[in-house]
């Protein structure tokens, strides 16, 4: 079976090498970027790419316009790394569609369980289709059309939207949601995926409204009548 590709961008070469060190223990191809102009060079050179790990602070293209110039173009999975740790870097991150945010200094081995679990979900072929209230799920080609238009949607807000559709009606606490979308258990707050809601109410347009809030708790998908 041919290697899963990673692209890794830093600027800071002992960083690349760690990353790529522990990747490639678990048999991923890494190849590498030493800033955002060459990170985007180098994923429109190969159409193979399924994961990207951007580093936010560097030369020349800083992660976030490098993150906007993919996201015209490409879902493909991102895993961005700061050494800032602010709240709004992490919010701009999720708003550019970020499907992580992790903070220097961090674990490498933490880093490729989320990689794994990103993948094993992305990855995974599904070839059925859902209906919701003018939503419809295309599981196995990872698109979203609402009222017959379709809908830009990154992979985590695929991903939510469509735990929300599968679970109609129920009551969904942010630690259920978290467990079942990130797949693994979050050191965070709430605000990944309040974040991760606003945006793909947004994008809903009048079906963004099937999304309800349960004040203390978590969310709500319920099909209006």
């Amino acid at each position: 079976m041919e290697k899963l590709k990673i692209l890794v961008v830093d600027d800071e070469v002992r960083m690349r090498k760690l990353v790529r060190d522990f990747l490639s223990k678990k048999e991923f191809a890494v190849l590498e970027a030493g800033d955002g102009e060459e990170a985007v060079d180098q994923f429109f050179a190969d159409k193979e790419i399924s994961l990207i790990i951007m580093d936010v602070m560097m030369p020349r293209m800083d992660g976030y316009e490098a993150v906007r110039t993919i996201r015209r173009y490409s879902q493909v999975p991102i895993i961005m790394l700061t050494a800032r740790g602010e709240e709004r870097d992490e919010l701009l991150g999720f708003e550019l569609g970020v499907d992580e945010y992790i903070s220097k200094p961090f674990s490498p081995k933490i880093l490729v369980a989320r990689v794994e679990a990103i993948l094993r979900r992305s990855m995974a072929v599904k070839t059925d289709s859902i209906e919701a209230g003018g939503i419809v799920l295309d599981k196995a080609a990872h698109q979203v059309s609402v009222d017959g238009e379709q809908v830009e949607l990154s992979f985590k807000e695929f991903e939510l939207l469509t735990y929300f559709v599968e679970n109609q009606g129920l009551a969904l606490s942010r630690e259920n949601i978290l467990n079942h979308v990130w797949n693994y258990d979050y050191f965070g707050d709430a605000r990944t995926i309040d974040t991760h809601v606003k945006k793909l109410r947004s994008k809903l347009g009048k079906q963004g409204e099937y999304i309800k809030t349960i004040w203390g708790m978590g969310y709500k998908f319920e099909v209006e009548k």
